[in-house]
Parts: C-alpha cells; structure tokens; sequence
C-alpha cells in the first residue's frame, strides 16, 4: 500500500501571498483613483464642470419677433413669418449615407454641397454649420422626422411684404439675419428687432433635449405705423411707371406730403423692386426720392419772387419788359423762346419767363433771392429719417457775381432731391409755415416755424394758379373740380463735357386745391427720350392722375373754381406761342438763334 504524498509548504504559501497582493494593489488602485478624484474635484472643479456641460448643456438662442410695419390705415408693410434654420455640430456629427440625400431632398439642396459643408466646418474645427436658412414648417417637420442624429433646427423667423414693389423702396428689406438693410428697416432696425431670449437644455449623446435648465424670454420688437397711405402709394406707383415706360425715361419719382401733418402719404420710386426675391440680380434699390440731387429749374421761380414781393417793390401786376426777348448779363445771353414784351409779374411765372425772373433777381439786394431760398427749405435735408436721404446744396459763393445771382433765380447752382423739393412746397401750401416731413404717422416733429409772410405767399399761389390754366407752360396738371397751385422745370443735366442738350430732368410741384391746400405732390421724370421731354408735358399729367384720385379718395370738396386765364394774362400785343415745352426751353438751354453779334455761350456757374 502507497503511502499518501505529503503537501510541499513553499507551494501552500505561494498562492496565498500572490492573493494577498493582487488584492493590496487593488486597493491601493482604488485608492489612488478616489484621492485623484477628490484631487481634481477641490483644485479643477470649474474646468471639469465645463467640460461636462459643453458635452451635454446647449445656450440656444430664442429670436425675437420683428415689429410690424403698417400703412397709416394699418394694412400690413413687412410681416414676419416663423420658419427654422437646420444646421449641425461637425465635430459631435458625421452623416451615414443616406442621410445628406434625405436631407437634400426636402430641402431642395444638392447633397453633396450638404456634405462639403459639414466636412469644411469640421476641418476648420468650427463647431456649428447651417445647412440651410429660412426652411418652412412643413419642411421643418419633414427633417424632423428624419431623426438625424446631431441635426438641430432652431427657430427664426423670415420677412414677408405683402406690397411687395410698390412700397419697397420706402419700407427697405432686411438680410437673411433679419437686420434691415434699406429703408424704414435699417433706420428703425432697433425699433423692429427688440432683443432675443436664451434657453439652456441638458441634452443626451443623440442630441435630444432631456430638460430645459433657464429659459429668459425674448423681448418682441416694437410695431410701426407710417404716415404712408398705400392706396396712394398704388396710384402713384401705377401712374409714374406708366409715364416711365410712355416717355422712354430712366428713372422716376413721386412724393405726396398731407399739408396738415406734414406726413408723406406716397413716395415712389421707378424701376422698382421686388423685397421678397432675394435671388434677383441687377435690382436698383437706390431711394431716388431721396438720394439723386438735380438742379431744380424753374421751380424755385415762386421763392425768387416771393424774395421780390418781400421788398414791397413789386407786385403781382407790377409790369416787367422782357422785350427783345433776350438779356445780356456781363458775357453770357440769357433768352426766351420768344419776345414776350411786357409782363406782368404773374405772367412772369406763368410764362416761366427766364428774362423776366433775371430782371427781378438782379434789382433785388445781393442776398435777397439766395436767404429766401435758404428760409424756404433749399440746400437742407427734409429730415424723413432715412439714413440714405442726401443734403441738397446750396451756396452763396457766386453772390458776388450779376450771373451768380440770375442762375440760382431759375434754379441753377444749387441741387435738390425730390423729397427737399416736397418740403419747400409744402412751405408754400401752409402758408410761409416751414415743417419737416414725417415718415411716421404719430411721429412728433420739430415746431413749425414761419418763414415767409402769409399775405404774400397767397399772393405768390395765385400767381401759381396761372401755370396750370390756359396759357400757362403745364395745363396737363390741371385737376377735374379743383384748384391746382404749381410750377414746372426742366434742367439739363451736367455730364463730363458740362451740360449735356440731349439729357434732361422733368419736374412739377405742387398742391391742391389752392385755396385750402390738401396735398403737396412733386413728380420727377429723369432722362426722358421720347418726342417730349418738358416738364409741362411730361410730369404734370403724373401730377394731374395722381392728386385727382387722391383728393377723391380722402374726400375732398372740389372748390369748382375754374383756371382763370385773364389773372395772368401777358400784356404783351397777342403772338402765337411755340409750345408749352419752349416756356421752359432756357432752362434746357434749346434757345432761338440769337441776333447777330450776340454772345452764344450757355449760362454755366
């Protein structure tokens, strides 16, 4: 019988103390990690919890709602619609295949231009990348749908003009981030916008958002309400790009200003746009109203005769010789289409006689023509608001010289936008009363204040009445049942060899009625080419359509006064006229052969 093997004691006491071991230095691991984690959390507790929230916490920013823009009868201008932004983190993100396809296809992208996006952000280590801007709420829940891992859509809102041109230069448009761009967007921009919330989620590692932590609510952008009537912004639309496109023009302007408030109630501009396509090219979205400056002609003629009527010399009737026709000052020859011989005053406006007005100018006071200009509003801005509306000029640098003081008699040497020409007649229709235009309805302007007195502004309006009857250079502006109070211009304008005989401005201003003015409406017709190019014939029938619907349209009595010819009749022996264009013909610089000898040169500052 084998006797039993007895146990080796070096092997017994081997595998306990390899126990004894492994199990002390797993305590001592154990150990190590909680003092490290103890460690961190006393010396690097702010880094750590930021790391744990920049991977799980989200400041997600709430867009504010953009305020409202309504006409003065509250019709919506500018709306703001909700839609959402799809963008993704390229460093949390990678699409599987499929997935930029699925995307592509709702949103009418190409996927590859998905995928170059996210791979570009990421190489850049940027950690946030659209995918696409203003996407609509079907299209929105469609995406959703999809469930994308990493793929967010945050809410934002798109601008939205429902009259789309014909009030987008006045109203503006804002850029994809909803900041106004032009017009009462960019001047009231931090009216409209108010100012965003924020709220911070705690997210899981798919991106869905597990609680709302802070919520700090946007504050709503203000609404506005314009002194813009958008009927009459649609009349004077219509009619002014009908008379664009009649008398092969480049470009137009209409400004109608109510005379109680000092509103603008209409300001159009052609050609015009559309505020909605973003993706039209070669749109002009220049203001012209406000910021092309031309030379205004024979519509200051009514200040350069109130600056007369001033001196108590002259009145309405006082006679003025403007026989032969013509009238040297110093070098220059300054003519009218034909001998007139004796007129009237008022015939001197109604005539638009340049020879007429020189007279006038150069027996008043060296600086009698240019202060009432000055007074009257010219060579300074209409303060509409408007950030790209341009200061008119207007110097008296050439007072000095006879020339100088008869050029800006009839409107050369100085500039005006079509807004600042508004304003200057809207001095005349309240009476010598100067008052700055409003762009908003319920806006508090700066005090009126009077400039002229009010008995000889009547007296200059009466004399204006002439201009529309017959006889006068712009019957076409005559309104159907009311009175009408204007003048006309026509200027050529200054190119690089000086002034250019084949390119003109056409303008009438003026109110009605004139006994107790309503409206102040200015029409500007820049460059027009067709067979007529006055002002008489082509901005005042624009002049005539849109004040005749405008006065019916607010409800105004006709005053059923008639043109009363004979009040400004010339006392001249009876000749044929030419035209109502040759009234104005000085102003263009087309003039009659003068008599031999005489100086040919134009009148130039």
């Amino acid at each position: 019988m084998m006797r039993a093997s007895r146990p080796d004691p070096a092997r017994a006491v081997a595998p306990r103390w390899r126990h004894h071991a492994v199990a002390w230095t797993f305590l001592l691991g154990v150990g190590a990690l909680v003092l490290r984690a103890g460690y961190l959390v006393v010396t690097d507790r702010e880094f750590l919890v930021d790391q744990g929230e920049a991977r799980s916490i989200r400041n997600l920013e709430i867009p504010a709602h953009r305020g409202m823009i309504y006409d003065r009868m509250g019709t919506p201008l500018a709306v703001s619609a909700p839609m959402a932004a799809a963008w993704v983190d390229p460093t949390e993100t990678v699409l599987a295949p499929g997935d930029a396809e699925a995307l592509a296809a709702i949103l009418e992208l190409d996927a590859e231009r998905i995928r170059a996006r996210v791979d570009t952000a990421r190489e850049r280590q940027r950690r946030f990348a659209y995918i696409a801007r203003r996407v609509e709420p079907d299209a929105e829940r469609r995406v959703r749908a999809l469930g994308i891992a990493g793929v967010y859509l945050q809410p934002e809102y798109h601008r939205f003009y429902p009259a789309g041109e014909v009030a987008a230069h006045l109203v503006g448009r804002t850029d994809i981030d909803d900041r106004g761009q032009e017009g009462i967007e960019r001047a009231f921009n931090s009216v409209l916008s108010g100012e965003p919330g924020t709220k911070r989620v705690l997210r899981d590692l798919p991106g869905n958002t597990v609680k709302e932590l802070l919520l700090d609510s946007p504050e709503d952008g203000d609404d506005l309400f314009l002194g813009l009537d958008l009927r009459l912004q649609f009349y004077a639309h219509r009619a002014l790009g009908q008379a664009i496109k009649r008398h092969k023009a480049r470009s137009g302007s209409v400004v109608m200003v109510d005379v109680a408030s000092g509103d603008i109630l209409a300001l159009a501009n052609q050609p015009s746009f559309n505020p909605n396509d973003w993706g039209a090219r070669g749109v002009v979205v220049r203001n012209h109203a406000l910021t092309d400056q031309f030379e205004p002609g024979s519509t200051v003629k009514p200040v350069t005769v109130l600056a007369a009527l001033e001196t108590g010399e002259y009145r309405g009737d006082t006679e003025i010789d403007t026989s032969p026709g013509w009238f040297r000052v110093g070098r220059k020859l300054i003519e009218d289409p034909l001998n007139r011989g004796v007129l009237t005053l008022a015939g001197v406006v109604a005539k638009s006689s340049q020879v007429g007005i020189t007279k006038v100018a150069l027996a008043l006071e060296e600086r009698a023509v240019f202060d009432a200009l000055r007074r009257a509003g010219f060579g300074s801005s209409s303060i509409t608001g408007l950030p790209e509306e341009t200061a008119g000029f207007l110097t008296d640098r050439d007072l000095g010289h006879p020339i100088g003081r008869a050029t800006i008699a009839y409107g050369y040497g100085l500039t005006v936008s079509a807004a600042q020409l508004a304003k200057v007649y809207l001095t005349l229709a309240s009476g010598g009363v100067r008052r700055e235009l409003n762009l908003l309805r319920d806006a508090r302007p700066l005090p009126p204040e009077r400039v002229f007195d009010a008995e000889l502004v009547a007296e200059v309006v009466a004399m204006m009445r002439g201009v529309v009857a017959v006889g006068g250079t712009a019957p076409k502006a005559s309104v159907a049942g009311y009175s009408v109070a204007g003048k006309t211009g026509t200027v050529r304008k200054v190119g690089s060899a000086g002034y250019d005989d084949s390119s003109h401005v056409a303008f009438f201003a003026g109110f009605a009625p004139a006994e107790r003015p309503r409206v102040v409406a200015v029409v500007v017709i820049n460059e027009p080419s067709g067979e007529l190019i006055g002002g008489g014939s082509v901005a005042a029938p624009v002049f005539s359509r849109v004040v005749a619907r405008t006065l019916r349209l607010l409800g105004v009595a006709p005053d059923e006064i008639a043109p009363r010819a004979e009040a400004v009749a010339s006392r001249s022996p009876k000749r044929s006229d030419h035209s109502v264009e040759n009234a104005e013909s000085l102003a263009l610089g087309v003039w009659p052969q003068p008599p031999p000898g005489q100086d040919t040169s134009v009148i130039r500052l």
